[in-house]
């Protein structure tokens, strides 16, 4: 399919109710951190049909349009095909393989190329851990571990909050498969970031490795950063723990 038959159809899918309800939730006001999305009033189900029926057929030449769409839900089910197509590559019988191995490289510069328009949190969050995320996990023809590592610790310092998201939440994935390195790195990095929505990936992802790979790891980060850490990353990342050793967190005097 070519995104311009995939823009048509979804455009015929707008509710002009349901856009006003995503407009709020997503904080399009002016000084929000959404200000200038644009939303079709189109529920994230109805995007995965699109993407159901649209992936297996759609060419990587045709994902920069819909990345590069005015619409949120455009954006978003770009991202879920290259999402789709990912997944279908990383399959235990095609993780060795050359040509599995170069065609997510392509996928993953195509991704980092449009970095900037998964520029609202869900566009980051459902695609960051499973295309970036994995791919750290993954043997790659664009080099290795440092090579990995920079492309990273380039995003986290971009200037573009949405790149930095990125470079938190695709941690994720490496959590999940027993890996806090990455987390543990990109947590400091971001530690005092200004923005709350930094806050919450730090927290989130921190609750991850306590809860995926260690409590111990979790309690030492902790020991180390809690009296310099932001109130709503402490707050996410206690969140597995029982109430006594919250309060004991909470209760870590703040020197910043």
């Amino acid at each position: 399919m070519s995104a311009k038959e995939i823009i048509k159809y979804m455009e015929a899918l707008q509710d002009e109710e349901q856009r006003q309800v995503l407009m709020r939730f997503f904080k399009t006001a002016a000084g929000q951190y959404g200000h200038g999305d644009e939303f079709l009033g189109i529920r994230v189900p109805q995007t995965r049909e699109v993407v159901k029926a649209a992936a297996k057929d759609t060419p990587l030449s045709e994902i920069p349009p819909l990345l590069q769409c005015r619409w949120h839900e455009v954006r978003l089910c770009g991202l879920l095909i290259l999402v789709w197509k990912f997944e279908r590559l990383a399959t235990r019988r095609l993780i060795d393989s050359a040509e599995a191995t170069a065609a997510r490289d392509e996928i993953v510069m195509l991704y980092l190329k449009h970095a900037e328009r998964a520029n609202n949190w869900d566009l980051v969050d459902m695609s960051a851990p499973k295309i970036l995320g994995h791919w750290l996990l993954l043997p790659s023809s664009l080099g290795g571990h440092d090579y990995k590592l920079r492309v990273l610790d380039e995003l986290a310092q971009s200037p573009c909050l949405w790149k930095q998201r990125i470079s938190m939440v695709c941690t994720w994935k490496t959590l999940q498969q027993g890996d806090p390195s990455w987390c543990l790195r990109y947590a400091e990095v971001h530690l005092h970031h200004p923005h709350d929505l930094m806050h919450k990936a730090v927290g989130w992802m921190l609750r991850e490795m306590g809860k995926r790979v260690s409590m111990e790891l979790l309690r030492d980060f902790l020991s180390q950063h809690a009296h310099e850490m932001p109130r709503t990353a402490l707050r996410y990342a206690i969140e597995q723990m029982n109430e006594t050793e919250r309060r004991h967190w909470l209760a870590v005097p703040r020197t910043r």
